[in-house]
């Protein structure tokens, strides 16, 4: 296969499922990265970009959406580097100058984000320079709805965050909070389909080629679920259990049980879709899928990430 074609003095790095992919940009007249994983990987944030920059200064950080796996390490980004310039989607500016733990999901995921500041906003409509070529911003409601994406146009270049992945997108998660989001997410593919990328650089995963194939099974994702809305709701909690057991690597059945029946996505969702099960049932069941399925093991009376 040949090898990608990506602008000038653009680094991609792959990182595992807990933390978004991060993309770093030299060359121009700010370094600038985009997104910035999740604070448990956050010195492993640190030495990919210092890897690169060696003694130079990272001048920008710039979030596509502030999920705990595309934001926890900005704290440490910018202590790292004081003079860094942050910018984050417009809808959420109010909630991060406050620190709205609620609001930005956090609390209720019972997921970690470090506070951060931010100082600018992006516009979309608008472009932004990214290196030495101006990307367009363009916003991508339904996995998360102030959620933007990049285009490069020269290059046809997409950072698609978690609006496209290579074998569909991220949980529509306005959708277990009782919003009609599924529309949203129909219309990013839309636009994505409009721009038609050349390749694509996801949240999470490998860089890959677009094709129209690429589309076609995003949207067969999209139509099961907006089908069975329940089948969305069970997969995105097993999502939610999958990426805790991933920060935690391994905890006693009895603690992340305890741990999933006290978190109030998790209450929420269950009174929403599963309101006929006890939750601490619906859990065990949940944990005996990712076992049965092998996403997860069981050591003993330990449930472990795989």
């Amino acid at each position: 296969m040949a090898a990608h074609v990506l602008p000038e003095g653009m680094h991609v790095f792959e990182r595992g499922w807990l933390s978004s992919n991060n993309i770093l940009f030299t060359g121009g007249d700010k370094t600038l990265l985009v997104d910035s994983g999740y604070c448990t990987h956050a010195e492993q944030t640190l030495s990919l970009v210092e890897a690169v920059l060696g003694s130079c200064p990272l001048d920008a950080l710039v979030n596509t959406h502030l999920h705990s796996d595309h934001c926890g390490g900005n704290a440490a980004l910018q202590a790292r580097y004081p003079v860094l310039e942050t910018w984050i989607p417009r809808g959420q500016a109010r909630q991060v100058a406050q620190w709205d733990a609620v609001a930005l999901t956090y609390a209720p995921t019972g997921q970690l984000c470090p506070r951060f500041n931010f100082d600018q906003t992006l516009q979309a409509g608008t472009d932004i320079r990214f290196g030495k070529v101006d990307w367009q911003i363009h916003a991508a409601p339904g996995h998360d709805p102030h959620s933007v994406v990049f285009f490069e146009p020269v290059t046809r270049v997409l950072i698609s965050a978690d609006a496209l992945w290579e074998n569909g997108f991220g949980v529509v998660f306005p959708e277990l909070e009782g919003e009609n989001a599924f529309s949203e997410v129909a219309a990013t593919l839309a636009l994505i389909g409009r721009l038609n990328p050349k390749t694509v650089i996801p949240g999470h995963g490998r860089i890959f080629s677009y094709t129209p194939e690429t589309l076609s099974k995003a949207y067969q994702r999209l139509d099961a679920f907006t089908t069975s809305p329940l089948r969305h709701a069970r997969h995105a909690v097993k999502v939610l259990l999958k990426f805790k057991l991933l920060e935690v690597q391994r905890q006693s059945n009895t603690e992340f049980t305890q741990w999933a029946a006290a978190t109030p996505y998790f209450q929420q969702i269950r009174q929403r879709f599963f309101a006929d099960i006890p939750m601490r049932q619906w859990i065990e069941q949940l944990c005996n899928e990712l076992t049965t399925t092998g996403v997860a093991g069981q050591e003993g009376e330990y449930i472990v990430n795989l």
